[in-house]
């Protein structure tokens, strides 16, 4: 006999814990599927350990700002057994917290995977469950190659479980993730190549991320382009890396592949009952988070929508909304979503690169653009430069995007996201009161 529930939610990700304890706030049961622990990537394995290390990697950067500025020390290194323990213990906490919500609002926390073996039916183990609504947000995992000794090299979730720092390392990738751990690696003392098949960051603006490669070049991490990686061989601590036109790059301590993402999908048994997937296995939705088979939605990674956690949990609240919560219109819009790279410096970006805006609006778009040297580095005789890119159409100069590469970006960019979702105009940014001295009031103050 299956147990049964208004609602089952599989994944406990951050998406799936948004529907699952938004849901039973509604009066919902709500069975909450995941053999994991709960939080799913982003507190596991992705965005919070991940940020971690990209703090540690700020503070090494800070101590030799500090050696300019005139203080009197000797720039140390990580200890990273004591890191850490530092950082698996804020992540305990974060898991001991969703548990405790979780059992506050009555769901039914599942600690297996689920497979749907009918449209409104569930099963994991030995068990059934069963409810009228299914949502899927089982999300995405790192993307494994078959290429000889793909075994010697890490996928990011491993990054994480390192005992030491790497000497060195080579990285294959050029997505924001390869970038990512490029950049902080390099600035916690590893020596970093990263090989990239096409292009850098593809997706962000074009003039922005050439700014930041010269950055991380300046900063001694290689950047090999147009390397067609075929495998790996040798052994840890003395890897190599074989591409298509014959060259072998390394030695390497690790290699860190950062190849994609491909979506969890493929145990869910979606087939079988008729859930629709793109070639890349990807669940298809609709702008509600509809799949092909009705009662059964899907949110986050695991859909071909942005692959971010705010999205994620956007998504999930507002389909709960419309599920439970009286609106029957509710859905998320994807338009003028903020997100940042935690590269070195961060990039960030809003709405519509150059390229994507001329596409759309042709001769009707104009670009403002500005570069200085923030007062931080300024005043120790750093020349790096911030680079800040507006992108607007028509005569009010609706802004379509904004793009920044520089500090600090990761906490600049929010409020302006805010207003263009509410349609900002250039003369907007023109006649706001900036507040001085901050690298954010130039933005206000492009021409």
């Amino acid at each position: 006999m299956a147990r049964e529930f208004d609602l089952i939610v599989l994944g406990a990700g951050s998406g799936g814990l948004t529907v699952a304890q938004r849901a039973a706030r509604y009066g919902a049961r709500v069975g909450l599927l995941d053999p994991g622990p709960p939080g799913g990537t982003c507190v596991n394995l992705g965005c919070v350990p991940k940020k971690a290390l990209w703090f540690a990697a700020q503070l090494a950067q800070a101590q030799a700002l500090a050696g300019d500025y005139g203080f009197e020390l000797t720039p140390g290194r990580l200890d990273w057994d004591r890191f850490r323990g530092l950082r698996d213990r804020y992540i305990e906490g974060i898991r001991e917290r969703y548990a405790q919500r979780l059992g506050e609002v009555d769901v039914a926390w599942i600690g297996a995977a689920g497979r749907l073996v009918a449209r409104d039916t569930v099963l994991a183990g030995d068990m059934q469950y069963r409810a009228p609504q299914v949502v899927i947000a089982t999300g995405a995992r790192p993307r494994r190659l078959p290429l000889p000794g793909f075994e010697l090299g890490m996928v990011s979730d491993d990054v994480f479980s390192l005992s030491a720092l790497p000497r060195s390392i080579g990285i294959v990738g050029g997505g924001y993730v390869a970038v990512e751990f490029a950049c902080l690696l390099r600035a916690l003392g590893c020596e970093v190549e990263l090989l990239i098949r096409k292009q850098l960051l593809d997706g962000f603006d074009g003039e922005l991320v050439q700014a930041l490669a010269a950055q991380m070049r300046a900063q001694g991490i290689r950047i090999t382009a147009e390397s067609n990686v075929t495998g790996a061989r040798g052994e840890p601590g003395a890897l190599l890396l074989d591409d298509a036109r014959g060259a072998a790059h390394g030695p390497y301590h690790s290699v860190l592949w950062a190849v994609g993402r491909v979506p969890n999908s493929d145990e869910l048994g979606l087939g079988g009952i008729g859930v629709a997937c793109d070639a890349r296995g990807f669940i298809q939705v609709d702008a509600h988070q509809n799949t092909s088979v009705p009662g059964i939605s899907a949110i986050g990674d695991v859909t071909a929508c942005p692959a971010l956690t705010p999205v994620a949990v956007s998504a999930g609240y507002a389909l709960v909304e419309r599920l439970l919560g009286g609106q029957p219109e509710s859905q998320f819009d994807y338009r003028a979503i903020p997100t940042v790279v935690f590269a070195e410096p961060p990039l960030g970006k809003i709405g519509l690169t150059e390229r994507e805006a001329r596409a759309r609006h042709g001769d009707a778009v104009r670009v403002y653009t500005k570069q200085f040297v923030p007062l931080q580095f300024a005043v120790a005789g750093h020349r790096v430069p911030t680079v800040m890119k507006l992108v607007c159409t028509g005569d009010d100069e609706r802004v379509l995007g904004m793009h920044v590469l520089g500090p600090g970006v990761d906490e600049m960019l929010q409020g302006f996201a805010l207003a263009m979702r509410q349609g900002l105009t250039r003369r907007e940014l023109r006649s706001a009161v900036a507040i001085h001295p901050t690298s954010s009031e130039e933005m206000l103050l492009m021409h």
